[in-house]
């Protein structure tokens, strides 16, 4: 039977690392299952969405049904990997096993990257609403309370990092399901003791129309609301500290139609269609906050700062807990310090976690001091990452299906639709969106473009002089012991 560099994978390429004993399978299935759900409902969604409504009007569920599309075809792409070779460095393994070890170790920093700064961004977001209801805790005690508290959740164990995220994420959809139904009730006219004459389909195309600002404000939409589904990839890395790897991404693959479709498309159409798009209030207050408040719904403000305070918490544990299984991924493949790749007793990757969390503090602090220069840079280098992990995880799916089908078919459990098709059409679709960022300079997408664009290639540049350097050293080892038998 041949090997997986006999089967054409390129040169440069390892075999995929099998799963550590140092990770504990630690996480149950109703865990998984919630961090599958509460993994695409972001703050984004809470916090973003209301630039997205101004820009597009009601035009901004084709964006959102557009982007939503992409992701689902990616996941199913990335469920098809893992599914075959679980493990916890997920999209950045597969790709250092499909295009070469440059590949996962660029992807897997920049991955890391993104995170660390989301864990600053977050920390931020969470300590403002609580220095608002606990003014005589500064801002910043409240940042360094927050990441603490979570930090120390996450060296527990994975088992303790799986029962909060449980908790926060139930709460997110509890509360987005609960807005669903409210407003649903209120558009049809049937919500007892509220008045919503001002409610129903009609605001979807009475104010200029379903595209008041044109068919372009589309794709301008989708680079505002690109950002917010980051995240959905998080449980293919926690599938891998599960007693049955293989199902829970199987499930989680299969799933990602409906909660994308319900969470995303179901709460931007209620929103829309309780007020109209161009409500000075859907800027001013949030558009979830300005939809409650339509409804005369006492203390909404309130409400809506409680979820969000709880999707902060929740991204800045995932955010935690997904730096630190990259960069345990990258200590166990050689491109990170070794000491990444140990685990404490109980399966918690000490020195990555806090390698990540101390990035983190760094970052908050940048926040702190410097908020328009070097906290500015970091936000705007790491924002186009999504989409270059979405592309990576596209290439590598169109070389590694086929190494699949050819060496262990019985694996595929998962498969992409269509392929290649699907996958080439994503492709596509990921490298139209990165294209139109440069043409928008009014929301700094060109110049989060172009910033991201420099941090990946000086990424690349390291991945690659680093694998010269130990080939390099590999042909001289090689010499001498060849210069060692010779008679």
């Amino acid at each position: 039977m041949p090997t997986t560099h006999d089967a054409q994978v390129p040169s440069g390429t390892r075999e995929p690392t099998p799963p550590s004993d140092g990770l504990q399978a630690g996480l149950k299935n109703r865990h998984l299952s919630m961090i599958a759900i509460g993994g695409v409902i972001g703050a984004g969604l809470f916090v973003g969405s209301s630039s997205g409504i101004a820009t597009a009007g009601p035009g901004i569920l084709l964006s959102y049904a557009l982007v939503g599309t992409m992701v689902v075809l990616v996941m199913r792409m990335l469920g098809e990997m893992s599914a075959a070779n679980p493990t916890s460095g997920s999209f950045s393994a597969h790709a250092d096993r499909a295009l070469g070890r440059w590949a996962g170790f660029s992807i897997g920093w920049l991955y890391w990257f993104f995170w660390v700064v989301v864990l600053a961004v977050e920390a931020t977001a969470g300590a403002v609403i609580l220095e608002g209801w606990i003014p005589a805790v500064p801002q910043w005690a409240w940042a360094l309370i927050v990441m603490v508290v979570l930090t120390a959740t996450n060296l527990v164990s994975v088992s303790s990092y799986g029962e909060f995220e449980f908790w926060f994420a139930g709460i997110k959809v509890v509360a987005i399901v609960a807005f669903i139904v409210v407003g649903a009730l209120a558009v049809l006219g049937v919500l007892p003791g509220v008045d919503s004459q001002g409610a129903g389909l009609a605001n979807l195309t009475d104010h200029g129309g379903f595209l008041p600002n044109g068919p372009g404000a589309i794709l301008t939409g989708m680079l505002l609301v690109v950002f917010s589904f980051m995240g959905s990839e998080i449980v293919t890395l926690a599938a891998g500290e599960t007693a049955n790897p293989q199902r829970a991404v199987t499930r989680a693959t299969n799933s990602v139609i409906w909660r994308i479709a319900v969470f995303y498309l179901g709460s931007i159409f209620v929103v829309v269609t309780l007020l109209p798009w161009n409500d000075p209030s859907v800027t001013e207050k949030g558009s979830y906050v300005a939809a409650l408040d339509s409804l005369d719904i006492a203390h909404a403000g309130q409400i809506m700062n409680f979820i969000v305070l709880t999707s902060v918490l929740s991204c800045l544990n995932s955010g935690l807990y997904t730096a630190s299984r990259m960069a345990f991924s990258l200590g166990e493949r050689g491109d990170a310090p070794k000491s990444f790749a140990r685990t404490t007793s109980r399966g918690a990757p000490l020195a990555a976690v806090l390698a990540s969390v101390v990035f983190g503090f760094v970052a908050v602090f940048f926040n702190y001091a410097y908020p328009d220069t070097i906290f500015l840079f970091l936000v705007n280098s790491s924002g186009a990452v999504a989409l270059f992990v979405w592309l990576v995880i596209c290439f590598s799916q169109l070389r590694l299906r086929k190494v699949i089908e050819r060496e262990e078919p019985e694996k595929l459990v998962v498969r992409m639709w269509l392929y290649p098709y699907l996958t080439w059409a994503t492709i596509a679709l990921i490298v139209f969106v990165l294209g139109y960022m440069l043409t928008d300079t009014e929301h700094d997408n060109r110049e989060i473009l172009l910033l991201s664009l420099l941090v990946a290639a000086l990424v690349v540049a390291i991945a690659l002089v680093r694998e010269r350097i130990g080939a390099g050293a590999g042909a001289r080892k090689h010499e001498r012991d060849h210069s060692a038998v010779r008679p």
